[in-house]
């Protein structure tokens, strides 16, 4: 098991790798988000059989599903295998809540060509969900990707000079 010391002013803390929130359940709450920024984006147009219109929208809200559910998987495989690296998950996670998120502000502010009926209607019982799930998927995303990037970080000063 591996410990590191960490040291906060005068005192100093133990942290043991048992103490820290193992990956695969970090990855399995990224994928449980994608697949709830999907499943509200199907429950919101309607159905899966259903097209939103106008029809870019539809075709917008095709692609979030999509992307929830390979976002999921790509979450999900590196439990598997190697491939595909760590962080293209995360920031597949972290585009597939930002996108939707600056869509459905862009709809309530000053609307969206072809609709423009829901501009000030922030009362919406689904899209409050969805923003809810998609900001949870970005701060969970952009923190993942921090922190590979720190660990990366210290791995590079601790290889020895060749």
């Amino acid at each position: 098991m591996t410990q590191q010391t960490v040291a906060r002013g005068t005192n100093s803390v133990l942290v043991s790798a048992r103490d820290a929130a193992p990956e695969v359940a970090v990855r399995f709450v990224g994928a449980l988000l994608a697949i709830a920024v999907a499943a509200i984006h199907v429950a919101d147009q309607g159905g899966v059989t259903v097209m939103a219109d106008p029809a870019w929208i539809g075709w917008g809200y095709r692609l979030i599903e999509v992307g929830g559910v390979l976002t999921a998987l790509i979450l999900l495989l590196p439990l598997l295998a190697s491939f595909p690296p760590a962080w293209l998950g995360w920031a597949a996670g972290a585009l597939l809540g930002a996108a939707p998120f600056l869509g459905y502000i862009a709809t309530r502010t000053v609307g969206v060509p072809g609709d423009s009926a829901d501009v000030g209607n922030w009362g919406d019982w689904v899209g409050m969900v969805s923003l809810f799930l998609e900001a949870g998927l970005i701060v969970l995303s952009v923190s993942m990707l921090l922190a590979l990037r720190a660990r990366a970080a210290a791995a590079a000063r601790t290889e020895p000079a060749a």
